[in-house]
């Protein structure tokens, strides 16, 4: 990439360790702790939180007959996301270590914390931990493929592509056939286990998004 692409890239970078610290600013005010993974409430704040929640009655009263009739075909996709899950982490077992590439940490994709909200009834809640692992898996999936990507083929498409992984703007432009044969070692080096960039760029947000939140009033 040029100096300017660079720039962008890190200035896109800080900006996210922005959002992320204005997210957890967001979350303190409104009486959310998170510690060791653990979501906790300020009492008063679940008080308040069930006198917001709706009965499983009035839940279905108010779905449309629609929604109800395509639930079990949304449920039914349970199957392949729990082979892909499955499949996926079977891969890379395998093919990350033997090509030394560090593993993606499954927990950092998949959380189940909505079903501590005091204001889902347990239909809400149920669906909520459905969307919150169909989406985890697939970003799971996205990420061990951004790294295999980044292992074989570190190269941008001609066309453009829709919302790309994180890895693919520092890949090389297409046609640069010298950069490809003089720099794809130095890819898979960065996805070695004390080598993998973006990861450390993103835990070092993290632990500095909560040290700040340790230290905020």
């Amino acid at each position: 990439m040029t100096q300017r692409m660079h720039e962008i890239a890190r200035t896109i970078v800080d900006l996210q360790a922005e959002l992320d610290r204005e997210i957890e600013h967001r979350r303190r005010a409104l009486g959310v702790r998170v510690h060791d993974r653990l979501v906790e409430f300020e009492r008063g704040i679940v008080i308040e939180q069930r006198k917001l929640k709706t009965s499983v009655r009035a839940f279905f009263a108010r779905s449309s007959f629609g929604a109800v009739i395509s639930a079990p075909v949304i449920y039914s996709m349970l199957l392949p996301l729990l082979l892909l899950d499955i499949w996926i982490s079977f891969y890379q077992a395998i093919c990350f270590r033997a090509y030394g590439i560090a593993r993606v940490e499954r927990r950092d994709y998949i959380a189940f914390d909505r079903g501590r909200l005091a204001y889902l009834n347990w239909v809400e809640a149920l669906n909520c931990a459905y969307c919150a692992y169909a989406n985890g898996v697939i970003a799971y999936a996205r990420e061990i493929g951004s790294r295999t990507e980044q292992y074989w083929c570190p190269i941008k498409h001609a066309l453009r592509i829709s919302d790309p992984h994180q890895r693919y703007y520092e890949f090389l432009e297409f046609g640069d056939a010298e950069g490809y044969r003089t720099r794809l070692a130095a890819f898979r080096a960065l996805l070695s286990a004390d080598g993998d960039d973006s990861s450390a760029e993103r835990a070092a947000a993290a632990r500095q998004a909560e040290a700040q939140e340790r230290t905020s009033p």
